[in-house]
């Protein structure tokens, strides 16, 4: 199996709320979802695309 970081919350997300997105990052993608309603699905996007967007909120 590759690489896998499960889902995760980023540090800076108040601990005592759920208003935050979750992440998980793999081999092949970054995958992203609503922590509030995790099986409401989540988005995927590519590597590329997940540095241009973390780039753009710096």
């Amino acid at each position: 199996m590759g690489y896998d970081t499960g889902w995760f919350k980023s540090t800076r997300s108040a601990a005592a709320s759920d208003a935050c997105v979750e992440v998980r990052i793999t081999d092949l993608s970054v995958a992203v979802r609503d922590s509030k309603v995790p099986e409401a699905g989540h988005i995927t996007v590519s590597h590329a695309a997940w540095r241009a967007f973390l780039n753009r909120l710096r």
